[in-house]
Formats: structure tokens, C-alpha cells, sequence
């Protein structure tokens, strides 16, 4: 299937969920990795991580300009909107939570900020109103980010960052878990506010919806048999390659599962997928054999001039900025497929 993939101009970007988990060790990390290394280490080997601290407690600027800067030049972050919103306030009186969330670093991320994961609880159902009373509220560009971040609250002064370095389009994405949103309505709500509906793989437990509702998808593989553990056969890593490149030249993959009405096909999109199966160390060997699937570049790792050793980045034109130690690196370098089959 993979070597029948066509041409397509939209960026696809494979990741994993988080960075900072104990099993990878000696797995995906080298044992001796330190583990102040591990992210600029998993930004060579994947093309996109999402940040899910963010989703438990507010960070602080000097956390975003960290990642920025171990990162690789064309690197991209999504951010996990944080539970207080969501799961507790449940999207009623966000006003002040959200410019506290938007005040707490996001836009010291700059260029490398990429869509923001609204994640709902099981619990709450479609409510038409208060959702789109939420999505009115969510900002469409980094200067409209900035401008609701001058109005945190007083427990951020002195930890918040208010400005942009640049106008920048701001992305949003929304997963549900209730079944109550498998519903034409729903569907033409985000689309009214081009927000990506998320398309979430999770064994069965919740609403698996396949419904293009942006310029662009989000998808989060959970695991296809036991969440957050299993971890995808060739045959489902394939599947998946089908069906994220339908979404990138604008079509409907065949066989999608949809809440709302087929929608034409409007011009490619970009695509990020993540790999949320990390309990049995599942989430980066199947980000990089879905990467090899989509034929991504994936280069190997090669000295620097200064002795160290970087990996080319996933996007062409871009210059790494961020070089990990030779010894770490050589431990994935090579060809991808041959590395994910040996994390199995």
C-alpha cells in the first residue's frame, strides 16, 4: 500500500504523546541518555510532540523557550489544553483560565507552536451552546492569543509571557469521549469554526469519528486493542498510512466512520498524528514505522562539525538547531524500519 502513496503538498508530521517516561529508558533512550537530553533525542526521531504537562498544570515561559530551543529548526509542538478548563470548569467561566493558559509560556514556543488539544471528559455531553460559546472564545492567530493573555489573573504576574514575536495562525483541535457528539450538528459547529475534530483510536472505549472538519486533521492513536498499551500491527500501521493520506490530498479515506455529511474534497491539509501507546514503550517504534509507511524522510544521524552529531530534520529547507551527543545519537541512526523493528 505504502508504494502506492501519491505526491501530496500538505505537511504530515508522526509523533508521540510526552516525552518523559520511565519504560523508554533503555529502550527508545539510551540507558545513559541524560534525561535532560530526551527531548532534543525524540526530536530527531519523530517529526511533532505534543506537550501534556501543560494538560495537569500551568508551565512557566522559561519552560516553552527551553523546548523551543532543544528542538530542531521546522520542529513543531502541539499543546494539551489544560483539564481545569475542560474537565473541572467543564467550559463554564473560562475567561480568566484561559488567558492564564495563554499568559503561561504557549507563545514562547514561536514558530514552533502547532495546534492546541482540547480534550473533553467522558462525562460531559453535547451541549450546542456552550460549546459554541467555547469555540468563539478560542483565539485564531497568535496576536489574538496575546491580546486575551494581557488578561490573566494575579496568580500569573510575574511568570507570564503576553507578547508575540510574530502574527501567526493558531490551530485547534477538539477530542471528545462522549457518544452523544456523533451528531450532524456537532460536526457542522466546527466546521463553522475550523476546528479539527480528533480523530481518537481508543480500543472501543470511546467515539472513533473521522469527519474533516478543518484545514487541516489530528489524530491520536491510543491503541486499537488495549488503550494506552497495545501496540499496531503492520497491517493497522498501513491502514492508518491509507487513511492519513487521503486526508492530506483533501479526500475522505474509504470506509470512514462520519457523524456529519461527506464533505467535498477542499485542497490538501496538513496532518499530525500521535501516538498516545506508551505504557509497553509501543508509541515510538509505531510513529516510526507509520513514518516509513508514509515514506517521510527520516535521516540518518551524521557528525557535526564540532564532534557532536544531529539529525536531519523532517522538513526540507531547515537547518537542525539543536545537536545531541554522538554516542546517544548512533543508537537510532540508520534505516527507520530496521529501528522500529528493533524496539519490538
Amino acid at each position: 500500500m505504502a508504494e502506492r502513496l501519491q505526491k501530496r503538498p500538505a505537511a504530515i508530521r508522526i509523533g508521540i504523546s510526552g516525552w518523559r517516561y520511565d519504560p523508554w529508558r533503555g529502550n527508545f533512550y539510551p540507558g545513559d541518555l541524560p534525561a535532560s537530553h530526551e527531548l532534543a533525542y525524540a526530536s530527531h526521531q519523530v517529526c511533532t510532540v505534543e506537550i501534556n504537562g501543560t494538560f495537569y498544570s500551568l508551565q512557566k515561559p522559561q519552560n516553552f523557550a527551553d523546548w523551543r530551543d532543544a528542538t530542531p529548526g521546522g520542529f513543531v509542538f502541539a499543546v494539551k489544553a489544560p483539564r481545569f478548563l475542560t474537565h473541572i470548569l467543564r467550559l463554564n467561566n473560562i475567561d480568566e483560565p484561559l488567558a492564564n493558559f495563554l499568559a503561561s509560556g504557549v507563545l514562547a514556543l514561536r514558530e514552533k507552536l502547532g495546534p492546541m488539544l482540547w480534550q473533553l471528559p467522558p462525562t460531559l455531553q453535547f451541549d450546542p451552546a456552550r460549546l459554541e460559546a467555547f469555540l468563539d472564545k478560542l483565539p485564531p492567530d497568535t496576536e489574538a492569543a496575546a491580546r486575551l493573555a494581557h488578561r490573566h489573573g494575579p496568580r500569573m504576574r510575574g511568570r507570564s509571557l503576553v507578547d508575540t514575536d510574530a502574527r501567526r495562525p493558531l490551530r485547534h483541535a477538539l477530542e471528545i469521549r462522549h457518544p452523544s457528539f456523533a451528531c450532524a450538528e456537532f460536526v457542522d459547529l466546527l466546521r463553522r469554526h475550523n476546528v479539527a475534530l480528533v480523530t481518537a483510536d481508543t480500543a472501543g472505549k470511546w467515539p472513533l469519528l473521522e469527519d474533516a472538519t478543518a484545514d487541516f486533521a489530528y489524530i491520536r492513536l491510543h491503541g486499537d486493542k488495549v488503550l494506552y498499551s497495545s501496540g499496531y500491527t503492520a497491517e493497522a500501521i498501513a491502514d492508518w498510512a491509507r487513511r492519513i493520506d487521503a486526508w492530506a490530498r483533501g479526500a475522505t479515506p474509504r470506509g470512514a466512520r462520519l457523524a456529519g455529511p461527506r464533505t467535498r474534497n477542499r485542497g490538501p491539509r496538513d496532518v499530525y498524528c500521535y501516538f498516545d501507546n506508551d505504557m509497553k514503550v509501543m508509541a515510538p517504534r509505531d510513529a516510526r514505522a507509520l513514518m516509513a509507511a508514509l515514506k517521510l524522510p527520516m535521516q540518518p544521524i551524521e557528525p557535526a562539525r564540532d564532534g557532536t552529531a544531529v539529525a536531519d530534520v523532517h522538513t526540507e529547507g531547515t537547518v537542525p538547531s539543536s545537536p545531541i551527543p554522538r554516542k546517544f545519537a548512533a543508537a537510532n541512526a540508520g534505516d527507520p524500519a530496521a529501528t522500529a523493528r528493533s524496539m519490538s
